[in-house]
């Protein structure tokens, strides 16, 4: 498939212009997505961007028009370029897809791990999808999540230890397992290589 056709194939359109309004309220939309995603609190997000935990709020409930610097500042705080912020989506297309060289969905990228969102960044969800690089040696360690939530882990390739609250359990090639997340938990790489699992997060309603 040329790379025309598969254009034509997704459907996509000239975009659409907005209005103000609808400017702001998809702004609005997208900084609380992101925020989300990233698991940062208003005030988290005000001390990487210079900008107000009021402020950023109201952007939110879409009750202020931010001016140029505060959107701008907003987009660098995470990571990504501005018309990514701000501009209408362009494909009419029911298919969304991420890119596996999508920066804007990598979670998490230091010496332990690369975690890569798999779920769409814009939806309000009760259930989230990674795919997680465990480098050797690493590990990925959280804090107890909300009451009730519950993640479920399937290793794609190496070997790992699962720890959650007081119980632990190896896991390799093909594994799967569902635990609680309300707890501290810890996936460790236990391999000689890298390891890559894939990891579902479901929130209770």
């Amino acid at each position: 498939m040329t790379k025309n056709s598969a254009k034509k194939t997704a459907g996509t359109a000239t975009a659409p212009e907005l209005s103000p309004d609808e400017i702001s309220g998809q702004l609005s939309q997208r900084v609380r997505a992101l925020r989300k995603e990233r698991g940062w609190s208003l005030d988290s997000l005000s001390a990487a961007c210079g900008v107000s935990r009021s402020m950023l709020s109201q952007i939110e409930r879409g009750e202020a028009n931010p001016t140029l610097a505060v959107t701008v500042r907003i987009s660098q705080a995470f990571g990504i370029a501005l018309g990514d912020l701000v501009e209408a989506p362009i494909s009419t297309s029911s298919i969304e897809v991420i890119r596996a060289d999508d920066r804007t969905f990598h979670y998490r990228s230091d010496s332990e791990c690369r975690i890569r969102t798999l779920s769409p960044l814009h939806l309000e969800k009760d259930v989230e999808f990674y795919e997680v690089l465990l480098y050797t040696g690493g590990q990925l360690k959280s804090a107890p999540h909300f009451k009730g939530t519950r993640e479920f882990l399937t290793v794609e390739k190496g070997k790992i230890q699962l720890e959650s609250g007081e119980d632990s359990t190896l896991l390799g090639p093909g594994d799967s397992a569902s635990y609680r997340v309300d707890v501290p938990h810890t996936i460790i790489n236990r391999g000689r290589g890298e390891a890559v699992l894939f990891l579902v997060v479901i929130y209770q309603n």
